[in-house]
Parts: structure tokens; sequence; C-alpha cells
């Protein structure tokens, strides 16, 4: 991670400054993540594929302070996520549990607008709206990922406990539930008909 720690104490505490259309200061690096890096999290794949070829734009990038790895520490940063398309499914992050699973997530919505759209293992879930100003709650033992479904971008505050670490990998794996796409003009939510069943 390309993140300079020595800026920050983790002992006595400091202050870190927010631009609420790019994220966090020049104090924090952010990690990038073009549609090349999302390869198979979309459901159109030929669409993905051309893209990918014509441009490889820039799907979402985000911002960590890079705090200690302790369950008494917490972990923040910002996430921005580019509005566009794939197809017809929005722009999105590619969506995460928590290496410990029973970890729960909050996100605070600085500007833009979109759905966090959370699952858990047993079945259940669920797509939250976000907008400047809106906390979305992610319990524990649910994955998690941001869908923009705006024109601009989607800049959110997270936070977590310090030690939770990041599956991305059963995300890869499985996919998601449900897809949030536009059809008719509007924003829907449908079942993904490529998600993989234990």
């Amino acid at each position: 991670m390309n993140i300079n720690t020595n800026k920050f104490n983790w002992k006595q505490g400091f202050t870190v400054g927010f631009c609420l259309q790019t994220g966090m200061s020049d104090k924090v690096i952010s990690t990038k993540r073009n549609l090349s890096d999302m390869r198979g999290m979309y459901f159109d794949e030929a669409a993905a594929e051309k893209l990918t070829a014509e441009c490889n734009p820039l799907i979402y990038e985000f911002f960590e302070t890079g705090a200690p790895e302790k369950d008494s520490d917490l972990a923040f940063g910002t996430s921005i996520t580019y509005p566009g398309k794939v197809g017809n499914e929005f722009f999105m992050t590619k969506g995460h549990f928590h290496t410990i699973l029973e970890t729960a997530e909050v996100y605070y919505c600085l500007g833009g607008c979109g759905y966090m759209l959370i699952e858990n293992p047993e079945g259940d879930w669920s797509a939250q709206k976000l907008a400047a100003g809106t906390v979305v709650y992610v319990p524990p033992r649910y994955a998690h990922r941001s869908v923009n479904t705006g024109d601009t971008p989607l800049v959110t505050l997270f936070c977590f406990r310090a030690d939770a670490g990041h599956d991305y990998g059963t995300i890869e794996t499985k996919g998601y539930r449900k897809l949030i796409v536009e059809q008719d003009a509007r924003v829907k939510i449908i079942d993904n008909p490529k998600w993989k069943k234990k």
C-alpha cells in the first residue's frame, strides 16, 4: 500500500484534512482500480472487455491512513466511485467481506449518490441509499459494495476495526446476488444470473 504512515501519530492523535470532491489530503496516496482490475466483476463481460480496450476507465479509488492492525485501532479513509456504466451496470467497487467476518463498518457519504449493496453468507441482502450527509451502517458478516448511480463522483468516508482485513476472493469467485443497473432510464436492482451458490 502506498501510504506514508510517518505523518500519523497513532499514540498521540493527529488531524487529516478532507477534500469533499477528491477524498483525503495529500498526506495519503490513493489506491486506484481501473476496469482492467475488475475482470469478472461485471455481468456484461463483452462490454467490459470492449471498454477496457477503448480507454480502461478509472472505476474507483480509495485512500487509507494505514492504521496499525490492532483491534484497539480504527482504520479509516475515503472511497471515490466514479460515474459511468459497463453495459447497463453502474460503476461500482469490487466489494468485500472482512477477513474477521464479525466486523461491522460505517460509511458517511460526503458527495454524490448511489447505493451500498450488502449481503451476508446466509442470503440476506439489502441496498442502502447513499446521498450527501447520509450514514450507512454495514452489520457484521455482510459483504459491501458501493455503486454510483449518479453523474458525479460518489465520495464516502469509511471506518472499521483496524485488524479486520479484507476478503475480496469470495466476491471475485461468487459475485453478488444482485446487480444495480439502468433499465428504461431508471435505476433497478435485479437478480444476478451469474451468482454462484455454495
